[in-house]
């Protein structure tokens, strides 16, 4: 696949390193006013940095923008004269609607809106993805590309807020959580390195339980609990403490600042 990711920053760097990995790419073609910021990339086979957009446009067939929101419009005017009838258009931007997308670039082009997260750097990312009209004709190619980084989910656009916040700002939740298992190992004994060791490794093992099993999380840990047991004991107490209401109220608490950031916008 022909393909440009348009604002090679952070989540464009991601995306890079995933579809290099992964052998997901014919050319590629990474975008950035300042090219020092990408130069890891430089010297992989097939791969050009360019400051240029319109360049990456016209050497690519699919393109992937991942600058700031507010640069997007402007980005969006300059290469519109450059779209032809196989340009697969799919933005990472938050909170950048479809209609908005068309309102710049017009309907009868293939648009995909994709929220991946930063998983996508080791080929694990959770991405969701909706699309115009257009876009359902060329949805299977941009799915193509994000199941070879992770899993992906095609889902209504009326739900992207809130799968930023499930996967995208999720990952910033379960490295939380992860770190403090790692606190609380080391507390109890471990050195710090052993500590990170087990607290990963673990939290990978019951996520790969639920995804091969596809049991419901209770079902593993009704296989982990016994009655008067440590399990449950712990279970109980870090319930008493609000363990699963605080992650739920955060969620919703960076939900509710996602719309407003949307408000903003508009």
């Amino acid at each position: 696949m022909k393909i440009a990711i348009i604002g090679t920053g952070n989540l464009g760097k991601s995306i890079a390193k995933g579809l290099i990995t992964n052998n997901a790419i014919t050319t590629l073609y990474l975008t950035k006013r300042n090219l020092e910021n990408i130069s890891e990339f430089d010297g992989y086979k097939n791969v050009t940095l360019t400051t240029d957009n319109m360049l990456a446009v016209q050497q690519s067939d699919i393109l992937i923008f991942a600058v700031q929101p507010a640069h997007f419009e402007s980005i969006l005017k300059d290469i519109k004269p450059f779209l032809t009838e196989k340009h697969v258009v799919i933005s990472t931007i938050t909170g950048y609607t479809i209609p908005k997308i068309e309102a710049q670039i017009g309907t009868d082009q293939f648009i995909i809106r994709a929220m991946p997260n930063t998983a996508i750097a080791v080929g694990k990312s959770m991405t969701c993805l909706c699309s115009n009209a257009q876009g359902e004709k060329r949805i299977k190619i941009a799915q193509a590309i994000f199941n070879r980084l992770g899993h992906s989910l095609v889902i209504p656009e009326a739900q992207m807020q809130a799968a930023t916040v499930v996967c995208a700002s999720g990952i910033a939740f379960w490295m939380r959580l992860i770190r403090a298992t790692t606190q609380a190992a080391i507390q109890l004994g471990f050195d710090s390195k052993e500590a990170q060791e087990l607290a990963m490794h673990t939290c990978e093992g019951a996520a790969n339980l639920l995804i091969t099993n596809g049991n419901h999380p209770e079902e593993e840990i009704d296989l982990v609990t016994t009655p008067k047991g440590c399990t449950i004991e712990g279970l109980n107490e870090m319930e008493h403490k609000g363990l699963s209401s605080s992650l739920i109220q955060g969620m919703v608490a960076s939900f509710n600042k996602i719309n407003n950031i949307k408000k903003e916008q508009i």
